[in-house]
């Protein structure tokens, strides 16, 4: 039996890494997307017995994108990698605004349209793209993120109706406030954690194991935005 891949981009942030560890204790050969840091994204590597391998590229560069991924097959494509930049609008910087859209949705985009040709000559495949609660409710402070994760749910229900016809499942996540190390300077912690219903943030473990089940194991879900983050958003 041929052994299933999965490439995971962004895969040395708190929740890249707890989907590599779950993708790979099920038996996955797992990619392990950086851009800079190398030596985290080694010892993830030596935590799944090298059960994968190492790929780098730049989410802002397409030609870095390109040239990484032209000869990658995958089962799976998990589009985790996001940055934050956060201010109020009126004190937004340009390069704030930019660089958050270029990294968390073209580059999500470049990512997807060259893994997705080999899916759409295979006849198989499942993408799950990684956005967030702040793209269904928005949120203050982060006009930049808030319209990069709408725009990836968008991407994922449109695709969702582009590839169905290629056997190619396309699904999205929306974490809520996850413990990451996005999270460590957010202020009035207590008082975010009183606007969860179940008291606490998620953990990147609980993450992974909806990105496995949607990724892998949701065989006729498609379309679809699954909601982490404790009833916060609802």
């Amino acid at each position: 039996m041929e052994l299933k891949k999965v490439l995971v981009t962004g895969a040395t942030g708190s929740i890249g890494e707890a989907i590599v560890k779950e993708y790979a204790k099920n038996g996955y050969y797992v990619y392990i997307h950086y851009n800079s840091n190398k030596n985290k994204a080694s010892e993830i590597l030596d935590a799944i017995d090298h059960q994968g391998e190492l790929i780098t590229f730049d989410m802002q560069d397409k030609a870095s994108i390109k040239l990484a991924l032209e000869n990658i097959s995958v089962d799976v494509l998990i589009n985790n990698a996001g940055i934050i930049k956060d201010n109020l609008f009126f004190f937004m910087e340009d390069s704030q605004w930019e660089d958050v859209i270029n990294t968390n949705l073209n580059g999500l985009f470049y990512v997807t349209k060259v893994i997705s040709r080999t899916m759409m000559m295979n006849k198989k495949g499942s993408i799950v793209n990684v956005a967030s609660v702040s793209g269904i409710s928005g949120n203050s402070g982060q006009a930049n993120y808030s319209a990069s994760k709408g725009g990836v749910i968008a991407f994922t229900k449109t695709l969702s109706i582009e590839l169905g016809r290629y056997n190619i499942r396309v699904n999205a996540l929306a974490p809520g406030i996850i413990e990451s190390e996005m999270i460590e300077n957010i202020p009035n912690v207590k008082e975010l954690k009183k606007a969860i219903p179940l008291g606490r943030f998620g953990k990147a473990e609980e993450v992974a194991s909806c990105a496995y089940f949607i990724g892998n194991s949701a065989t006729y879900v498609s379309g679809e935005v699954l909601n982490i983050s404790g009833a916060m958003v609802r």
